[in-house]
């Protein structure tokens, strides 16, 4: 099965890596790239594609946001997140938005290839760890956890706080103002009801929110 993929991606050396790959196993003959939002949603309006592999990090707006608006403008494509951030971080709310699919761009090649045309087939793609992110979801009876009350911009910026981020780093890989990354980090204060950066960090740790492997959080 040849498919039509769209890969949106803001590193060119990754979507030109992933674009090989794919036209090399024969899993794609038709492979478009977007390196924004704007670009991905205005892609996705005009052509039909099997599947759209997302990057959750993308210059001009939140990998989630984008997910939302193509499942109101073109609902019936399956989207396959892709990510640095490890499945237990970000695949619940991904799923939750819409999403075939949570890949972490540590998975080897196999792998999203397997994944790729699991979704294509119109079936969910769930790996083990993000199986276990899901049970623990579910599971929990209680009341909703004090992060997941943030939004999709609040709770990258958390997560990025705690890893040792500051707020001009935060800024440019977001692609926003100072000021505003100042005010998310205001507002998910006030929501959890922390004091200050350290026991935002000492939450993030103990939730195990954020992995701390350097390659991880670069």
């Amino acid at each position: 099965m040849s498919l039509r993929i769209l890969i949106a991606e803001d590193h060119a050396i990754v979507r030109q890596g992933v674009r090989q790959l794919l036209i090399d196993r024969g899993v794609a003959d038709d492979v478009a790239e977007a390196q924004t939002g704007a670009e991905v949603l205005a892609l996705a309006s005009k052509h039909v594609y099997d599947v759209i592999l997302l990057d959750i990090s993308l210059p001009d707006m939140n990998g989630v946001e984008v997910l939302k608006r193509l499942k109101r403008k073109v609902p019936r494509i399956p989207v396959l997140m892709f990510s640095m951030y490890r499945e237990d971080q970000y695949a619940v709310r991904a799923l939750k938005a819409g999403a075939a699919g949570y890949l972490s761009k540590t998975i080897d090649a196999a792998q999203m290839m397997a994944a790729i045309q699991q979704v294509a087939a119109g079936r969910k793609y769930v790996s083990p760890a993000m199986a276990e992110a899901l049970a623990d979801y579910v599971s929990y009876d209680g009341e909703q956890m004090p992060h997941e009350k943030l939004s999709d911009r609040e709770y990258q910026t958390l997560c990025m706080l705690a890893s040792g981020k500051r707020l001009t780093d935060i800024a440019v890989a977001l692609s926003l103002s100072v000021k505003t990354v100042s005010v998310y980090r205001t507002r998910l204060l006030e929501k959890m009801k922390l004091r200050n950066n350290a026991e935002l960090t000492f939450y993030v740790m103990s939730n195990r929110l954020v992995d701390l492997n350097p390659a991880m959080t670069a």
